[in-house]
């Protein structure tokens, strides 16, 4: 289950892109807090601590401003083209008990059978958990699966407390039957007739 990050912020009197320039070359990241009904807040978060916390998915972080603390979830990074800088955050509130839609990634888990290759149609699937209790992955087990047999969103192995938002029979994997290289020996058998 996710970590909540606990972060200092300070908050943004001037606004636009000058402004939002001028505070990363200060080393800070423009970010806006937004949620439940409230107004949007538009805070300065520190870059070295803030670009740590945002290298996984989903990223819970515990914004404090002025003594005021708000739990928020990482819904959008804006980087920079070049150097994939974090430039700004969206960052939304949540609170405990509420549950969210994240997408999450599917770990595989077991050996394929000998003869055998995965084709992983979705390497990350969309699932409803407790705001403060997401899960960083969902479990797809493979192990003994013979060629043909096709995965299914309904068969992953779910965190306690987390749910599918995608229908059931969404296919996550396929397992199919290797190709078989041709033996080098035959071939040239073959072309020096």
């Amino acid at each position: 289950m996710a970590n909540i990050i606990k972060l200092d912020g300070e908050l943004r009197t001037d606004f636009g892109k000058g402004a939002a320039r001028q505070a990363r070359r200060g080393g800070q990241i423009p970010a806006v807090i937004y949620g439940h009904g409230t107004d949007p807040v538009r805070v300065l978060l520190p870059v070295a601590a803030t670009t740590l916390a945002v290298r996984g998915s989903n990223a819970l972080l515990s914004i404090a401003v002025d003594g005021e603390e708000t739990v928020t979830l990482v819904k959008d990074i804006q980087r920079h083209a070049l150097r994939q800088t974090v430039d700004h955050l969206d960052l939304l509130i949540v609170k405990k008990g509420e549950k969210v839609i994240v997408e999450v990634s599917v770990l595989i888990q077991g050996e394929l059978t000998a003869g055998t290759t995965l084709s992983l149609d979705h390497p990350s699937i969309a699932v409803e958990a407790e705001a403060v209790a997401l899960p960083e992955h969902v479990v797809a087990n493979i192990a003994g699966l013979q060629a043909g047999t096709q995965i299914l969103a309904s068969e992953l192995v779910l965190p306690e407390g987390t749910a599918l938002a995608v229908e059931g029979d969404v296919v996550i994997a396929t397992v199919d039957a290797a190709i078989a290289e041709a033996e080098p020996e035959a071939e040239s058998a073959a072309s020096a007739e």
